[in-house]
């Protein structure tokens, strides 16, 4: 089993902050819009917010509900009357604290030990409270995150008067998507005990092949608004449906009610909209590839677009800035992608020290280590 170290205790805790921060800053960013008079951007900054934590909330009340099932029906109740206030979240905040100071200060974890070793149970209650919070922060920040970084692009190449508060929106949005994917990504492989452990090369190519990847996508999908809003509504429900349809396909079984499932694939299809995941945690070369070449195709597309049908508009700096910022992080973004799955996948980057501890042990060995729902969550 891995172990939740120093390290992960701190960042968890700066997770908190970020997610603290982030809460505080969509609100006065709304305020600031509706203060002047924008109501529409302001009602929409808060709606995706409103969405985002609905959703959450549902999935985080769901996995207590699966955790605890039928032993602990009064804790259910106050637990339910959390999340019904937005808060459940903090509740999970709170346990992975207190598992993960006890793991990373208190305990010293067994190498061999079952998993019913004490020092091995904090460790795994731990890891398994950190991994639900990466999840249900993956969910906020496709569902959330993201777009607002969308809205706010888009305002500023709209309008072109930019204020602080815009800056910090954007800003707090890369932090955001940053921390969210890497550290989901983290912690799902100490979950998952069949697969390699992310070491620091691995977390940096993977970093920015993410982040430059959605940059770029969220860079076209502003041009296409500010070239229509209706031409941009229709390709995004239009990537959508492929999304959700793709879930549908590959038959998830993520929750254990039919309704969740049906919810959970409805959060892929919008994670979907921005960036590949695995769903399957099966091989996905062809369909990664497929997947990133139809978003370079679309993305030339819409700057061939903008070149033939509004070429008056080329000629302002803002389309000179975000094209070249769009071009820019696609091609940085496709190269950390092949480097990273070439040279610094985890399966690739630790094959040789798997190698070496075959002398001790069979490699890839989980040791009867359960992973419950986690075999399910989405595959980087």
């Amino acid at each position: 089993m891995m172990k939740f170290t120093k390290k992960n205790f701190g960042f968890l805790v700066g997770g908190i902050i970020i997610y603290v921060v982030d809460i505080g800053v969509d609100f006065w960013v709304a305020s600031k819009y509706f203060c002047q008079g924008q109501y529409s951007w302001s009602i929409l900054i808060l709606c995706f917010r409103g969405v985002s934590s609905l959703i959450t909330q549902r999935f985080s009340y769901e996995w207590f509900k699966n955790d605890w099932e039928v032993t602990d029906i009064g804790k259910l109740k106050w637990i339910f009357l959390v999340h019904l206030f937005q808060c459940g979240i903090f509740i999970r905040y709170w346990f992975a604290l207190k598992y993960g100071f006890q793991a990373a200060f208190k305990e010293k974890s067994s190498g061999d030990a079952s998993e019913t070793d004490p020092s091995n149970l904090i460790q795994k209650q731990a890891i398994d409270a950190v991994t639900d919070i990466n999840m249900l922060r993956v969910f906020k920040t496709f569902l959330e995150t993201t777009p607002q970084l969308f809205v706010q692009i888009y305002i500023l190449m709209d309008h072109g008067k930019t204020d602080f508060y815009q800056y910090a929106a954007i800003f707090m949005s890369f932090c955001g998507i940053s921390s969210s994917v890497v550290d989901y990504q983290i912690s799902l492989r100490k979950a998952l005990p069949d697969k390699d452990e992310f070491h620091g090369p691995s977390k940096f190519m993977y970093l920015f092949y993410k982040l430059l990847t959605i940059t770029s996508w969220v860079l076209s999908i502003s041009l296409i608004t500010r070239l229509s809003v209706r031409i941009s509504v229709i390709v995004l429900i239009f990537l959508w449906v492929c999304g959700f349809t793709w879930t549908l396909k590959q038959c998830t079984t993520f929750c254990k009610s039919k309704n969740m499932e049906y919810l959970y694939r409805i959060v892929v299809g919008t994670i979907l909209i921005f960036t590949f995941f695995n769903i399957k945690g099966r091989r996905t070369k062809v369909c990664i590839s497929i997947y990133y070449a139809t978003h370079t195709v679309v993305t030339l597309g819409i700057l061939f677009v903008y070149i033939f049908w509004k070429p008056a508009i080329i000629k302002e700096i803002y389309f000179t800035i975000v094209s070249i910022l769009t071009i820019f992080s696609l091609v940085l973004g496709i190269i950390f992608l092949v480097v990273y799955y070439r040279h610094f996948h985890p399966s690739i980057y630790c094959r040789s020290l798997a190698y070496s501890d075959e002398v001790d042990g069979v490699a890839g060995q989980n040791n009867g280590v359960k992973s419950g729902r986690f075999q399910n969550f989405l595959m980087p």
